[in-house]
């Protein structure tokens, strides 16, 4: 090891690589609590927990690779996406932990913040007027009553590791607990849409499509002005914005 990788940093928590272990550094001890708990709970691979000194969780790395990133390319096959649908799953149909996450937002809470969040697109002139209300109306349909399942919360297809068609470990659990699973399946699809089908072979019956596509739509409104209060660029290829273009 001669070097220390920044794998994400904002003001919010980072993680840092340095050798086969992953060093997560949050001054949130309470989210930090969920994602210990989350990893003990879900019945799928999860990374080693090495050790815990407040800020500072360590983690094993996971062998394997993602399938990718939001903006690039999948480096899965479709047997490997439909493996990860199974996985998903399985934790899906799990006994949830006792505590909501982020998937787990009301809809009177999540209207609320997407109708707030909205005019601040507009005021600001991140986004065209006719994108941000076409979305909006598409978003809508994610709001309605769902059966809490136990959910990651930020399921993005960089948190995934296979190896071949193996699922070797899933990593970030920090906003994991009770949800709306079709909240997970679409983070995990968001621009990779020519791969849902694949996902849903593995990850069976009852999923309400045009669900998956509101969470799209709304989940993209909602991130777009933090990436770029943070450095990120939901404008990129394949990202948040694209999605958003994709609804029209």
């Amino acid at each position: 090891m001669d070097e220390v990788e920044v794998v994400v940093a904002h003001s919010a928590r980072a993680t840092l690589r340095v050798g086969d272990v992953f060093l997560k550094v949050d001054a949130d001890q309470a989210r930090v609590d969920a994602e210990v708990e989350a990893m003990a709970l879900a019945p799928v691979p999860t990374p080693e927990l090495l050790w815990r000194k407040p800020p500072v969780l360590a983690i094993a790395a996971l062998p394997g690779t993602t399938l990718g990133r939001l903006g690039g390319p999948s480096t899965g096959s479709p047997a490997a996406w439909a493996a990860a649908g199974a996985a998903i799953r399985k934790l899906h149909d799990a006994p949830p932990p006792p505590r909501p996450g982020r998937a787990g937002r009301s809809a009177v809470a999540l209207r609320a913040e997407l109708d707030g969040e909205c005019e601040l697109l507009l005021t600001n002139g991140l986004l065209p007027a006719d994108l941000v209300s076409r979305n909006r109306r598409v978003a809508e349909a994610a709001l309605r009553p769902w059966t809490p399942a136990f959910t990651h919360g930020d399921l993005q297809i960089a948190h995934v590791f296979v190896d071949g068609t193996e699922i070797t470990g899933i990593i970030d659990w920090s906003e994991a607990g009770q949800g709306d699973a079709l909240y997970d399946l679409a983070t995990f699809t968001l621009g990779h849409e020519q791969h849902l089908d694949d996902v849903l072979a593995g990850y069976g019956t009852g999923v309400d499509v045009g669900v998956i596509q509101a969470w799209w739509s709304l989940r993209s409104l909602l991130v777009v002005r933090w990436l770029i209060e943070h450095g990120f660029d939901p404008f990129a290829p394949g990202c948040e914005v694209d999605v958003l273009r994709s609804r029209m």
